[in-house]
């Protein structure tokens, strides 16, 4: 398995929106990107710029936690905003009997917050992104990239990082 990881520091919710469109513009259909982080840490702020980055409206962006999942139009792709926040945990069993399994892999991009939840129901390929707290509104963001088809997505949104 290739593992691909970056470290960037976020200054505020402008840079770290400013991360989502990088992402959200080199993402291709069938993407998942991983969210994790405690509440407030910037997992829908990164959402938001996702959305911007594939040309859809990043102002429809709000946090799903009531819905569940959020799908946003508008772009070149469809992205699939799922909040699992209110879910314990999920077995691969229970993915392929939800809906979940047409949103997490289907033509669009993913973006499931609460990630750890759905591990390891979740496969191999997989983009992980953890938003934890720094001084003031900064935050330490880590890029994880599992698989080649997410190795290539994080090189082409970065640029050079460190392989694992």
């Amino acid at each position: 398995m290739s593992l691909l990881v970056s470290e960037v520091t976020s200054a505020g919710p402008a840079d770290t929106e400013a991360l989502g469109r990088r992402l959200g513009a080199s993402a291709r259909p069938g993407a998942l990107l991983g969210l994790v982080g405690e509440l407030g840490a910037g997992k829908t702020c990164l959402v938001r710029g996702l959305v911007a980055g594939v040309g859809a409206d990043p102002e429809a962006v709000h946090s799903p936690t009531f819905v569940m999942a959020t799908e946003y139009r508008g772009g070149r792709l469809p992205v699939h905003h799922v909040d699992l926040y209110r879910i314990e945990r999920l077995e691969p069993v229970q993915v392929d009997g939800l809906f979940l399994r047409e949103v997490l892999y289907g033509a669009g991009l993913a973006a499931v917050e609460w990630f750890e939840r759905l591990l390891p129901a979740a496969g191999d390929e997989y983009l992980l992104v953890t938003l934890r707290y720094g001084a003031g509104d900064s935050r330490s963001i880590r890029l994880e990239a599992h698989g080649p088809r997410h190795t290539t997505w994080l090189r082409a949104a970065l640029g050079a990082c460190r392989e694992v």
